[in-house]
Formats: C-alpha cells, structure tokens, sequence
C-alpha cells in the first residue's frame, strides 16, 4: 500500500431503433383507341417517381440505476481506512490512516455518489453489486478502491464535544478484518489546530462514551446527513 495523501464516478446509453419505409410507382403509357392506323412507334414511357424516405427515430429513455436509500461501505486503503454512508439521496465519506484525515460530502443518485472534500480532494465510486468502486483523490494522489456493504458494529462513527468554549470533534472508522478475527480502527479528534488519536472505541459497544482528556465524547453512528 502507498502512503496516504487525501483523496469515488459513471454513464448509460441510449438504444435508437429505426424504422425505414421505401414505395415506388410506375405509370404505363396509355393505348390508342384509332384502328385506321397503328399507333405512333414512339410512345413514351412515364419515368418512376421516386418517394420520400421516411426515418423515424425514437430514442429510448434512459433508466436510471437504483440507489440505496441507506447502506454503509469501507475498506483499508492507501495505509488507512475510508468508510462511505449513503442516507436518503445524500452521503457522506471519512478516509484517516491515524495521522491526517479528510471528510467528504455530496448527492447520492443514479446507483453512484459524487463528493467533495476540502480543496480538490474527492470521493467518486459506482454503488452495485454490494460494493462502493470507484477513486479516492487526496493530497495530489489518487486510487483506487473497491468497498464493500458493511455492517455495524463496522463503519464510520462521529462525535462532538465542548470544552472551555473550544469545540472538539473526532471521527472513527472501524472494520471488522476478513477472518474475522477482530477489528481495524482508525480515527482523529481535532481541538482547534491541533489533531491527536482519538481514543479507541471498544467494538462491542462502539456507542459507549470516551474520554479524550477533559472531553467526553459520544460516538455516534450516521444516521442523517444535512
């Protein structure tokens, strides 16, 4: 894996169908009626008239691909972990590797989300198939990264606090490891300028209230996002 820098996109076609009529019509040349003398040698043909091609072109609408109204996705990547919670038309993403971090935020519609960060950082991914795949773009680098649906006591948890009229605010990730075997986690708490781990969560009650020096934080799962 590549050392973090902060960082998911998508298209349909159209079917034409066509439709093309042709009809023509020739005229004969008219007999004459005089028996007293055989018609002139030169009779003339009418030429057929040709007709107009008719192209008839409908273009069918473009279905839209269905999008979760609530689904959670993350994944380790680029040394960290980046988690993806979709609610209601809108999500929300969070990537941290324990010594920066970066938020993420934009529409969710037509099977994909498309989200901003601070500067020209972005998520972009395809949502299907139980899975987020798309690029995270952070600090002038991107990757890849394919995320899979998952479910808590795995995913992305905030929490915000006051202390001495200074806010406090800490992210967390966590994601159960493919044996099985217990959890990855990741997360940072911010006071002012100054950035510092956020205290561990006990997965098992990764609601339970933490301490984080004269703060009492609250982790809270994603449930609505503004």
């Amino acid at each position: 894996m590549s050392r973090l820098g902060p960082v998911i996109t998508l298209a349909a076609g159209a079917v034409l169908a066509a439709g093309l009529g042709v009809a023509s019509v020739t005229a004969a040349p008219a007999a004459n009626e005089n028996t007293a003398a055989p018609p002139p040698s030169n009779a003339a043909t009418a030429e057929p008239t040709p007709t107009r091609t008719q192209t008839n072109t409908q273009a069918q609408p473009q279905a839209e691909r269905p999008t979760p109204a609530r689904a959670d996705y993350a994944t380790r990547i680029k040394g960290g972990l980046l988690a993806i919670s979709v609610r209601n038309g809108k999500a929300i993403a969070y990537f941290c590797d324990g010594k920066t971090e970066a938020w993420f935020k934009g529409p969710a519609a037509d099977g994909a989300v498309d989200l901003k960060g601070f500067g020209e950082a972005t998520v972009s991914a395809e949502l299907g198939g139980g899975k987020a795949k798309g690029e995270l773009s952070v600090g002038g680098s991107t990757v890849d990264f394919s995320a899979p649906l998952v479910k808590k006591p795995s995913g992305l948890y905030r929490a915000t606090a006051v202390v001495r009229g200074a806010q406090v605010k800490a992210g967390w990730i966590v994601l159960k490891r493919p044996d099985g075997n217990g959890f990855y986690q990741v997360g940072l708490a911010v006071q002012g300028e100054t950035r510092t781990p956020a205290p561990a969560l006990d997965p098992g009650t990764p609601n339970a209230p933490v301490r984080l020096g004269e703060a009492t934080l609250y982790p809270e799962d994603i449930e609505e996002i503004s």
